[in-house]
């Protein structure tokens, strides 16, 4: 038996198809229009929008109710700079924990406000100085508030604070510290409650936030980017971690954005994650401590979100993706930050993403907290508050509820503390500190009817 080819079949088909209607157009002499063949049209992928950011919220919208309370004390220093020491009490010494001595020349009111100033000065030991005041009472349960700007730069630590003393007569017990905010430039909020015994910290609750930030950021190029090298690079003040960086190369079938999922690269048809290729080079700034067994540069893409590669603290931080050859982008995103207890931590302020075209550095996406966002603790005054019962310690931003904590240890008066600190755990220390200060509007204290 002879098989006919299925192409030839359809060509037979269609000879004999115009066979019969030219028979038929001599019959009826009327005029026939050959019929095309029909194709199947390409179906439409409609895609998501896949350029984004997921923004980290607050946590509630919760507002402190000062109704069962009043006013009890404050300080506007709405008064001459020698009249400080009435209600405070300066350290005037040098520092052995931070980078700068405190003194009272540092600690200044003008025009009422206080300024807690950072100077680039060789006294007591130190290459700064810097100024904080505590109060020379103490205080117990009630609310607590204070409106103040950051320090304009990183690796200072901007703190508004009640702290206890450690009992002469009794070494082993146990003290506060009550953080409502240790605040690092731009925006970052520190609240911490901790518990010290023999003057050091037995136990610690830290609670971050960041406003205007994300865990994760996504690019997508709608006619593609033709290159062989990327490149991520950041400017921000502190060390920060990478846990997953993905190159899609351009794909009909659209792009993911379940970020957080180590599926991700099999989630939709077609994908190919090029930082994962074999033919992949990557390269990197540095690393924490300079730590590359344990931060390697290989987890910013091993296909999970459970390890991650963390930049140096110090300088601009830069990853290099390079090819041998050409390749078609289509999509960029990361993941970056840590989660603790379901709360992103320590998120880049800034980015930007380049492609390497014709020998030039093209820009394809960027983010910029100040620039973009207008996001400057050191530029508006903000409110730090503190409620503090014998059941609960809740801090505030701005009158709003950021954290609640089980009050189990701090049942004594304590005394307030408003403190400029500069060193590395806060970002990057540069000669931006110089003739910065922390500036203090008003701190009150309300106590309970």
């Amino acid at each position: 038996m002879i098989q006919m080819k299925k192409s030839n079949y359809f060509l037979v088909s269609y000879l004999f198809l115009l066979a019969v209607i030219s028979c038929s157009k001599e019959e009826s002499n009327n005029e026939i229009v050959i019929p095309e063949i029909p194709e199947d049209p390409p179906t439409a992928v409609d895609c998501p929008d896949t350029t984004f950011n997921f923004a980290i919220l607050p946590p509630s919208d919760e507002e402190i109710n000062l109704s069962n309370y009043s006013l009890a004390w404050e300080d506007d220093f709405d008064y001459p700079d020698s009249q400080l020491e009435e209600n405070w009490t300066s350290q005037n010494g040098p520092s052995g924990h931070i980078d700068c001595g405190r003194y009272r020349e540092n600690a200044k009111v003008v025009d009422g406000v206080l300024e807690l100033q950072g100077r680039k000065e060789n006294r007591g030991g130190q290459e700064w100085t810097c100024g904080n005041i505590w109060t020379k009472q103490k205080f117990g349960y009630g609310y607590y508030e204070a409106r103040y700007k950051y320090a304009g730069a990183t690796g200072t630590n901007n703190s508004f604070w009640l702290f206890g003393s450690p009992d002469p007569n009794d070494p082993n017990k146990i003290f506060c510290e009550l953080d409502i905010n240790e605040g690092w430039y731009p925006n970052r909020i520190n609240t911490n409650v901790r518990h010290h015994i023999k003057g050091k910290g037995s136990s610690s609750d830290t609670y971050r936030s960041e406003d205007g930030l994300s865990y994760a950021y996504g690019h997508t190029f709608e006619d593609g980017v033709k290159t062989n090298k990327i490149r991520f690079s950041s400017k921000n003040g502190f060390h920060f971690h990478v846990r997953e960086f993905r190159i899609y190369e351009q794909n009909e079938n659209c792009y993911p954005t379940d970020v957080l999922s180590n599926t991700i690269d099999n989630s939709i048809d077609g994908l190919n994650n090029l930082a994962r290729g074999s033919d992949v080079s990557i390269e990197v700034s540095g690393f924490l401590n300079d730590d590359a067994d344990r931060f390697p540069l290989t987890n910013l893409a091993d296909g999970t979100i459970n390890s991650s590669w963390v930049s140096q603290l110090n300088g601009e931080k830069w990853i290099e993706f390079t090819w041998p050859t050409e390749q078609e982008i289509g999509h960029i995103q990361f993941v970056n930050g840590w989660l603790n207890n379901g709360v992103w931590n320590q998120t880049i302020t800034d980015y930007k993403i380049e492609a390497l075209v014709n020998d030039e550095w093209v820009e394809l996406g960027s983010f910029d907290l100040v620039e973009d966002k207008g996001i400057d603790y050191s530029e508006n005054f903000h409110v730090y508050g503190m409620e503090w019962t014998e059941d609960e310690i809740k801090y505030y931003f701005n009158n709003k509820l950021l954290k609640t904590y089980k009050n189990t240890e701090c049942f004594e008066e304590l005394t307030i503390f408003l403190s400029l600190a500069i060193f590395d755990v806060a970002g990057e220390v540069t000669d931006a500190i110089d003739g910065t200060s922390m500036k203090i509007d008003w701190v009150r204290y309300y106590e309970p009817l």
